[in-house]
C-alpha cells in the first residue's frame, strides 16, 4: 500500500455507508431523547472505529492462528465484498441482517447502539475482511497507522450522517438514498473484482500470465 493511498478508505466508505443506515438509525431510535439519541451516536461511531482498528491490528494474527492464507482470504473476502455490492445495487444495506427474525431478536437487546447498527450494520464481515485485506498491504508503521485513521474518518462519516439524520431523511428521500447505495454498489463491485483477481493470482500464478 503505497504512501497517501486512498482506496482502502474509498472502499471503506462504500462499504459502511453511513447514509444507507440513516433510515434504520430513525426507526430504531424514534422513541429516543435527545440525550439518548446523541449518546446512541457516539457509541455506533466509536464502535465502528473500534471495529476497523481490531481488525487492521490484529485481523493477520488471527489468520495466522487459523492458519489461513492470505491470498485465500482475499478471495473469500472479495466474493463477500461482491455479494455486498448485489445488495446495494438493489438498494439494500451492505451490512444487511439476514432476516427479519434477526432485525427483531437485535432490536430487543439493551443497546441497539452496538447491535444492530455497528455489527452488523454499519461494520459487519465484509467490512472486517476488507479491513484486513489492506492491513496486509501496509509495509511501514505510517501506513498501517493510516489504515487506522481511515477508522477515524469513517466514524465521523457516521456521526455526522447520524447526527443529520433527519434532515438527510427529508431532503433526499427513500429515492435519493436508493441512489446513492446503487451507486456506491457499483463501485464496491469494482473494488470486489480487484481484491479477488489478486488472490487469484496469488494461488493459481499461471493466471497472470
Amino acid at each position: 500500500m503505497p504512501p497517501m493511498d486512498f482506496k482502502p478508505l474509498v472502499t471503506l466508505l462504500a462499504i459502511v455507508n453511513p447514509l444507507a443506515i440513516v433510515p434504520f438509525f430513525i426507526h430504531y431510535t424514534q422513541d429516543f431523547t435527545p440525550e439518548q439519541r446523541s449518546r446512541t451516536i457516539w457509541i455506533a461511531s466509536f464502535s465502528s472505529f473500534l471495529v476497523i482498528a481490531t481488525s487492521a491490528l490484529m485481523g493477520l494474527h488471527i489468520l495466522a492462528f487459523f492458519g489461513i492464507s492470505l491470498a485465500s482470504f482475499q478471495v473469500g473476502g472479495g466474493m463477500l465484498l461482491l455479494t455486498s455490492a448485489l445488495s446495494m445495487l438493489n438498494a439494500q444495506p451492505a451490512e444487511a441482517k439476514s432476516n427479519a427474525e434477526e432485525m427483531r431478536d437485535a432490536a430487543t437487546r439493551t443497546s441497539i447502539a452496538v447491535v444492530p447498527l455497528t455489527i452488523p450494520l454499519l461494520t459487519g464481515p465484509a467490512t472486517m475482511s476488507t479491513v484486513v485485506i489492506y492491513a496486509e498491504k501496509a509495509k511501514t508503521f505510517w501506513q498501517l497507522s493510516a489504515l487506522v485513521s481511515y477508522g477515524v474518518v469513517v466514524a465521523l462519516a457516521t456521526a455526522l450522517c447520524f447526527s443529520l439524520a433527519q434532515p438527510i431523511a427529508r431532503g433526499l428521500g427513500k429515492t435519493g438514498i436508493n441512489v446513492m447505495t446503487r451507486l456506491m454498489g457499483l463501485i464496491l463491485a469494482a473494488l470486489a473484482v480487484e481484491v479477488m483477481s489478486d488472490g487469484l493470482i496469488k494461488l493459481f500464478p499461471v493466471l497472470a500470465k
